[in-house]
């Protein structure tokens, strides 16, 4: 189902470049303004210059592109010789603990989502694949990758590069998150026709980056007019591919921040929700324990955590109210979609129009950042959420659902800059490895 290709990638040389951990940028969507400037101090060859280019309209494009062009020229950014599938590895801590999540960046051959080969998880919006389209225009190039997961319980890809990263790294890089990022290329011919073949029939379910899968698939359908053959480049993504085995594999929670609401009153929301929910007050906890509790009560039904103002409430939706979820059973118990539609939908008249746009609610990642929102001014409520589990991921992709935006955080993310790989419609990807 999946077919996958080895290819000749773009990354820094680091004698003219300098040390990947001034190099290195996160993705473009979780940079604010004041970061970018950051990232523009530490080096003039950070790679934000080009992911997140200065200007406005078609001037930020044309800027990225010539950005790209001018390290290309210059030499701080080279091509590899030979194709290769990279082996990527993010050493990092959560609450504590360290952890490795293992994956492979490599082309991927396009697929449409109704083919059945890459599915998605989640809504997408306009303005990003906006963007990231016209920048992929602009460079002629897969500035950074689709994160997809793949099933493989015989760890059958993880045997092929047993070899390759039993040795140093070629590249290695830290993150501002703590986050190590380690690659190593894989050029033999046997050890990739193994992996290949390891994932030719899987599904690829798409973790995080639909806005710019999406933009591929644009950017290959306007340029097929100048594909020499059915295996142009211009028929692949560029993906990182990690297996739902992993033991590395991390997700987060994304919590709902509800705010410019006209007449709110507590008590009344409270009162709707207790038809639908057992909602018992929580004093004096900690936003851990918080956390805890919610993660107690979300293992028998769908729960989540208000918070308003300094006041905290722990719902649990009553036996029997699954029914009024809309959509398919694997829904029924999906705690990001129960709170779209029964909450933030039905009771609070958040309508989908209005979550795209952001009009009533933000999203935040982190646990504190969540109880200081819900003191902050014209914020009414504070959802909590556990995280989506990747088995419920995988229920609604194959049944041809999606899940609001921000149902997943898979964490770390990856990193912008460790590894391009060119749009050239006259090149052609060979006939497996």
């Amino acid at each position: 189902m999946a077919e996958i290709a080895p290819f000749r990638g773009v990354s820094y040389d680091r004698d003219r470049a300098g040390s990947l951990d001034l190099l290195l940028a996160p993705p473009y969507d979780v940079v604010s303004p004041k970061e970018r400037e950051r990232l523009l101090a530490k080096s003039p060859h950070n790679f934000v210059r080009v992911d997140l280019p200065e200007g406005e309209g078609d001037v930020k494009y044309a800027n990225g592109a010539r950005q790209l062009s001018r390290w290309l020229e210059e030499g701080v950014l080279r091509r590899d010789d030979r194709p290769a599938l990279y082996r990527y590895h993010q050493r990092f801590a959560v609450a504590g603990k360290e952890h490795t999540r293992k994956g492979v960046v490599c082309r991927v051959r396009l697929r449409r989502y109704e083919e059945r080969v890459v599915l998605p998880h989640e809504r997408t919006l306009s303005g990003p694949r906006r963007d990231r389209l016209e920048l992929a225009r602009a460079t002629r190039a897969h500035l950074s990758q689709v994160f997809a997961l793949y099933s493989d319980p015989a760890h059958r890809v993880d045997a092929a590069f047993a070899g390759a990263e039993s040795g140093p790294p070629d590249l290695e890089g830290r993150t501002d998150d703590g986050t190590v990022h380690r690659l190593w290329r894989l050029v033999d011919p046997a050890a990739q026709r193994q992996v290949a073949e390891a994932l030719a029939d899987a599904r690829l379910y798409i973790a995080d980056g639909h806005h710019r899968y999406e933009t591929m698939l644009a950017l290959r359908d306007e340029l097929r007019p100048l594909a020499r053959s059915p295996r142009s480049a211009v028929e692949f993504g560029s993906m990182f591919l990690t297996s739902m085995e992993d033991p590395g594999l991390v997700v987060l929670p994304t919590h709902r921040v509800v705010h410019g609401l006209r007449e709110f009153d507590l008590d009344a929301f409270l009162g709707r929700l207790r038809q639908r929910f057992a909602v018992d007050e929580v004093r004096g906890a900690s936003p851990e324990s918080v956390r805890d509790r919610l993660a107690q009560a979300g293992r028998t039904s769908p729960a989540f955590a208000l918070v308003s103002g300094s006041r905290v409430f722990l719902a649990t939706l009553r036996p029997g109210q699954e029914s009024a979820v809309p959509g398919p059973a694997v829904f029924h118990r999906l705690d990001v979609a129960v709170l779209h539609s029964l909450i933030l939908e039905d009771l609070l008249g958040i309508d989908r129009a209005a979550q795209e746009r952001q009009t009533n609610l933000r999203y935040v990642k982190d646990l504190a950042g969540a109880f200081d929102e819900a003191r902050g001014p014209g914020v009414q409520a504070v959802f909590l959420l556990n995280p989506t589990e990747v088995s419920q991921l995988r229920a609604v992709a194959d049944a041809g659902e999606i899940m609001p935006q921000k149902s997943t955080y898979f964490f770390p993310k990856l990193a912008s800059g460790l590894l391009l790989d060119p749009i050239d419609p006259a090149e052609e990807v060979p006939e497996g490895p």
